[in-house]
């Protein structure tokens, strides 16, 4: 459809088909801009309510979205999004409206901005935080090279403007006399609701209430707000004026999380990405299979609760994802003992290892992704001062449709290569509650946990405990000629696929559970007994659970030829999780192939 070159036929026709491009909007009167506001929000919630996705964040943000379009001259002014959740309404008035179907699909466009996916995206946003960073680094590259007009904008939640890293950028912005705007998305809620002092210190700004000094004056920003997120007019003037005022600027916005929709308003953590629902009535699908194995997040958030019943030094520790980790039962039940820090990933790690010193038994639930941000506190914090923090790591390995930026497949090569540390990755819910058990009961050495986002294998699963010796592998099955030696979940899909192989009783299965320390032992005997060595792991090959038996191998003196199955020395796309493996190389049919076509070797 061709673009809008009149506006006579305004009370007939919707506006939002007519627009491609930001120069498109920037046609429309500014009156007609609510209309095109709730166009909008109907095409989000259409596409969602069938595609899946993150919903209650981008629905939030559709007047300030239209707004900062119509005001800016994008892609030339360069506009972040922080976290990425929030930007649907972004891509759809920038060139993929026609394409947004594909959202998060294999092939389709990504979930976050991606820079090699439009000029629009002009930076790349799937964890938070970091927005405030990067565009005070394009603002001074800009004051650098002589332009003084661009503007440089970054959108920011109130739980992101309160990680370390959004304060670290504040406080550098502070003294530059740049040319950068942070509109401060305040809605009181990240993924979970907001948590912290300056939730409570933004909570009295709004009310009116607030005694002190306004914080980010104090910071040198040029502070406007707050104002009503939802009235895009007001948004439109205000922008226009601050266009014009020079030096560092933050605007302070108020609005609802899933606005528009009720259901996603009422049920803000729900919806933040729901699902499949009903676009009319707004009720969440059932999907097919939840009457089966519970997810491995359930039955971490159940494990800490019994175990916490039993020992009164175990506490538990997330940052800002209680729901999403099942920590939130532990929060519900001993509110005293389990605690969200906020998108603090820094600070949960170093909380840990202080509480660790005084004999509490800390449980550090984090994503697999987001533990990459705690990096020097894991070694330094924790690994050198050899506390016993029990890290628990939610979402390893694949995890489908969020892509690069959440896919947790670095977690076994970035910790084997720390002294001190105990690595495990359970292949099942039984697994992972015994390990938990055997965790609580007293380590001289910090541990990781592995396991992967969503269901586990078994529908009962709520046995005894039983203490796992630390660094033992179990033979799962005895074979002749070829050993899959496998770590954690996807050990299942071996299994099954093992089952499946002519000359299967050739083929020998262990599940090691220990990237660190190995089971040298049955390493040895595994190498004695068998011709060829293949390991699966849904982590890296590059350092990784593969190199680890190689590295072994070597040291051993032990020729015996090894095939490494796991993810390639590259970012993988997003996709559903089959697809993902099957980009990676580690899905049931060419492993399968390679087994098989192994064994016939051996006849």
């Amino acid at each position: 459809m061709g673009r809008i070159n009149t506006f006579v036929f305004y009370s007939l026709e919707r506006l939002l088909p007519h627009i491609e491009f930001p120069e498109d909007l920037k046609k429309i009167p500014l009156d007609e801009l609510p209309r095109l506001a709730q166009e909008l929000r109907e095409f989000i919630i259409d596409i969602v309510s069938t595609k899946e996705g993150h919903l209650g964040a981008s629905l939030g943000v559709v007047e300030l979205t239209i707004a900062l379009h119509y005001v800016f001259n994008t892609p030339n002014d360069k506009l972040i999004w922080d976290v990425g959740h929030q930007a649907y309404g972004h891509k759809i008035l920038t060139g993929r409206k026609e394409i947004f179907e594909t959202n998060r699909q294999l092939g389709g466009i990504s979930g976050f901005p991606k820079r090699t996916e439009s000029e629009y995206d002009d930076f790349g946003t799937g964890h938070s935080s970091t927005a405030i960073s990067a565009i005070l680094g394009m603002a001074m590259a800009s004051q650098l090279k002589g332009n003084y007009t661009k503007q440089h904008i970054a959108v920011v939640g109130d739980a992101s403007i309160a990680s370390g890293m959004a304060f670290e950028g504040l406080n550098h912005l502070g003294v530059t006399n740049v040319n950068a705007l942070i509109v401060l998305n305040d809605n009181a809620i990240g993924i979970d609701p907001s948590v912290g002092a300056l939730k409570k210190y933004l909570t009295n700004v709004k009310a009116g209430t607030a005694k002190d000094e306004n914080i980010f004056e104090c910071l040198n920003l040029n502070y406007s707000g707050p104002i009503d997120g939802h009235d895009v007019k007001a948004l439109v003037k205000e922008l226009e004026r601050l266009k014009h005022v020079e030096g560092p600027k933050l605007l302070h916005i108020i609005t609802t999380k899933g606005k528009g929709l009720k259901q996603a308003e009422e049920d803000q953590v729900v919806y933040h990405a729901p699902g499949k629902f009903d676009k009319v009535t707004g009720e969440r699908l059932k999907k097919s299979g939840q009457n089966g194995p519970p997810k491995y997040q359930d039955v971490f958030g159940y494990t800490m609760v019994e175990l916490a019943k039993k020992n009164k030094n175990i506490v538990g520790i997330t940052p800002a994802m209680p729901s999403g980790s099942s920590l939130k039962f532990m929060m519900d039940q001993m509110p005293d003992r389990a605690f969200d820090v906020g998108i603090a990933e820094q600070h949960a790690v170093t909380l840990a290892a202080g509480m660790a010193t005084q004999g509490l038994v800390p449980f550090c639930n984090i994503y697999s992704t987001f533990l990459q941000r705690a990096y020097d506190q894991v070694i330094h914090d924790v690994a050198l001062q050899k506390l016993p923090v029990i890290f628990c790591l939610d979402r390893a390995g694949l995890v489908g449709q969020d892509g690069p930026t959440h896919h947790g497949v670095f977690d076994m090569a970035y910790l084997r290569c720390i002294p001190n540390f105990i690595i495990f990755a359970p292949m099942n819910e039984m697994e992972l509650r015994n390990i938990m058990y055997t965790a609580q009961l007293g380590l001289n050495n910090p541990i990781a946990i592995r396991y992967p986002r969503g269901h586990g294998v078994h529908v009962d699963w709520n046995n005894d405990f039983e203490a796992i010796e630390i660094g033992k592998a179990r033979c799962l099955k005895e074979g002749s000629e070829i050993a899959v030696l496998t770590m954690g979940h996807i050990g299942n899909i071996i299994a099954d696929l093992i089952k499946n192989l002519d000359g299967s009783e050739k083929v020998g299965h262990y599940d090691m559970r220990f990237v660190k320390p190995l089971d040298k032992n049955t390493l040895r005997t595994i190498f004695n007994q068998y011709k060829y060595i293949i390991t699966v792991e849904d982590g890296t090959k590059m350092g990784g659970f593969g190199s680890a038996v190689i590295a072994f191998a070597n040291e051993e003196g032990l020729s015996k030829p090894v095939k490494i199955f796991g993810v390639p020395d590259q970012f993988v796309e997003h996709g559903t999780i089959p697809e993902t493996h099957q980009l990676a190389g580690i899905d049931f049919d060419t492993i399968h192939s390679y087994i098989q076509s192994t064994l016939d070797q051996c006849e």
